[in-house]
């Protein structure tokens, strides 16, 4: 840590300043990061002064960022705390990234460590909730951790450091607050040793949760049969043989965003199909596996594109290739006629008709499988083809005149496939 680049989180309160004070008496290679959110006036233009003046006595830089953190909460329908602390962690994590900082600093301490399980244990949380702020968690360190507030304001007592206080903490407002002025100091009466305790307590918890790991990475591991940036595949066989489905699927599933966990057990016994959405994910039933996937409530443009159909004129097709969200669909004549695969068909050229559109499969789409007699509704053809509900919706078609050419990638259209009467063919080819 010492030869390291550090940039400190500092607020202008005690702990922040400290933090500072003992980095500079350890002549550690660091900076100063101070965010104003712009929420006490002239009390938050205080604080920024005050920082830009610890910077000088400490011969060190400093990184000042204003917010309008009012805005920003209303914006994005949050508390003004959760607000503050999106804001403050963005920046810090872009200005480490940008200066090539490797340690984020924060000034967190034991207090603060047996605050934040209290609101979680009065919330309801799980185990991991339980386990206690990280002293290093990715780049973010907090080297305060294991010492009390006590022991902090007695050192800078005792070094005369000086440092701003800020009233908003005395307030009985926040449920941070309401615990450290009215719920801990009971606590501590009932047991001096109080912090010390609590250390003990996370040191088991967190034995625990490492155990906890180790058996959920093992059912994962057996569960898994297939992954990649779309989508996870769980075989529903390896969470049925273990004595608690749902305690493992809740630790499987709790960073996807889903709540409603009895609907995701009952997933196992689904019919294919059925599926659970959280915000950001999809679990999905398919036969004897569940499938994980992203879904979002708004595409974004790039999205949107990526999944509008494609116009392809006769000029287009003339040129030979076209670049598509599917890949790049080749067109060239060919001088005798081979069958068809996955990634080409041959077609009578004569048939098609300009332009042709490349479009995702609709309910209703009907064509006629070549080889097969009849036609047949491709939502039909892709379940009897067992595919996945993913591969389902990546399945475009190639079209003339509305009438399918091609299940693209899958199966060619009977209508358009070559005889002893066709004068010239086609190739397509998807790469």
């Amino acid at each position: 840590m010492k030869n390291a680049k550090s940039v400190i989180a500092i607020s202008g309160g005690i702990d922040s300043v400290v933090l500072a004070h003992l980095c500079h008496k350890l002549n550690f290679n660091f900076a100063l990061a101070h965010c104003n959110f712009n929420l006490r006036g002239k009390e938050s233009d205080a604080d920024e002064a005050f920082v830009l003046d610890l910077g000088e006595q400490l011969d060190v830089e400093v990184f000042i960022q204003n917010f309008d953190t009012e805005a920003y909460a209303n914006e994005n329908k949050c508390s003004i705390q959760m607000a503050a602390r999106e804001l403050r962690y963005d920046w810090f994590s872009e200005l480490a990234q940008q200066l090539n900082f490797d340690y984020i600093l924060t000034a967190h301490h034991a207090d603060d460590n047996l605050e934040t399980f209290l609101i979680n244990f009065t919330r309801g949380t799980g185990l991991n909730g339980l386990t206690g702020i990280p002293e290093l968690n990715d780049n973010i360190a907090r080297p305060l951790l294991p010492f009390s507030r006590a022991v902090i304001e007695a050192y800078a007592k005792a070094e005369t450091i000086k440092w701003r206080e800020d009233l908003s903490n005395t307030s009985r407002k926040y449920l941070r607050n309401k615990l450290r002025h009215d719920v801990v100091p009971i606590l501590k009466e009932i047991n001096p040793q109080l912090l010390d305790s609590f250390q003990s307590t996370l040191a088991y918890l967190n034995d625990t949760a490492d155990i906890v790991e180790e058996s959920l990475n093992a059912v994962a591991k057996r569960a898994i049969t297939d992954m990649d940036d779309n989508h996870i595949k769980f075989k529903i066989s390896e969470f049925k043989k273990v004595n608690n489905p749902k305690a493992y699927l809740f630790e499987m599933f709790k960073d996807y965003g889903f709540s409603e966990w009895s609907d995701v057990v009952n997933l196992l016994d689904a019919e294919t199909g059925k599926y659970v959405i959280s915000s950001t994910h999809k679990l999905t039933k398919h036969r004897e596996f569940l499938i994980l996937t992203n879904c979002h409530s708004e595409l974004d443009s790039e999205s949107i594109s990526k999944n509008k159909p494609v116009t392809l004129s006769a000029v287009e097709v003339q040129k030979g290739q076209v670049k598509t969200p599917v890949g790049i669909l080749f067109f060239d004549e060919a001088d005798s006629l081979k069958d068809n695969n996955q990634s080409a068909i041959y077609v009578d050229a004569e048939k098609l008709k300009y332009p042709l559109e490349l479009r995702h499969w609709q309910t209703g789409d009907v064509f006629y499988p070549i080889g097969m007699k009849g036609k047949k509704k491709v939502s039909k053809y892709l379940k009897d083809e067992k595919l996945t509900p993913i591969e389902k919706d990546d399945t475009w078609i190639l079209t003339s005149e509305n009438k399918i050419v091609w299940v693209v990638g899958r199966r060619a259209d009977d209508r358009f496939k070559v005889t002893d009467q066709t004068n010239q063919i086609f190739k397509i080819e998807l790469r």
